[in-house]
């Protein structure tokens, strides 16, 4: 046992030399007024999973919600550091908790309306064997009293044992569209 060990130690060392992943922006606001309507963010971690923000919708009891819809490769796991999803003014502390109230799982090569609801938030998102990407989406019901302008501060997540941090996505009013949107 001892001896497969030490051959299984150069190839550790070797692929985790090659990691040469670069953390796309960490910030999604590129102006400090960040005037941009913006349709979705997406981003990269390690592996090619995928993290893509929505901007939020409107309901019609006056609440709002967005979703987080993550992409995992087939052979590939991704789980966060924490179970919470921050709302925070820039450069301010959290002010609120997004609360999570649905999860879907789906093979992306099954049809659209094949969907697993999850109860609860799972502690480890995996891809599914029978497709070649997994989407696990999380709609996450925010606060009624928004300020004009909010981040949602994500967990880092743990992929193959190393934490990344995960983009922080910026939301604000617009006046205009008389409703709240991803800025940049």
């Amino acid at each position: 046992m001892r001896r497969s060990a030490l051959l299984a130690l150069p190839l550790l060392l070797l692929v985790t030399a090659c990691d040469d992943y670069t953390a796309p922006s960490l910030y999604q606001a590129t102006t400090p007024d960040c005037k941009t309507w913006t349709e979705g963010s997406r981003f990269e971690l390690p592996r090619g999973i995928t993290v893509y923000a929505t901007p939020p919708t409107t309901l019609k009891d006056g609440g709002t919600e967005l979703a987080l819809i993550f992409t995992l490769p087939v052979g590939t796991q991704a789980s966060f550091t924490r179970l919470s999803f921050l709302l925070e003014e820039p450069k301010k502390p959290p002010f609120a908790n997004a609360n999570v109230t649905t999860i879907y799982q789906r093979g992306l090569d099954q049809k659209a309306e094949i969907v697993d609801v999850i109860e609860q938030l799972p502690i480890m998102f995996s891809a599914v064997g029978n497709s070649k990407a997994t989407q696990w989406r999380l709609r996450l019901q925010l606060p009624r009293q928004l300020p004009q302008r909010f981040d949602l501060n994500m967990p880092d997540m743990l992929v193959a044992g190393k934490r990344y941090p995960v983009r922080t996505f910026t939301y604000r009013y617009f006046d205009e569209r008389k409703a709240y949107g991803m800025c940049s």
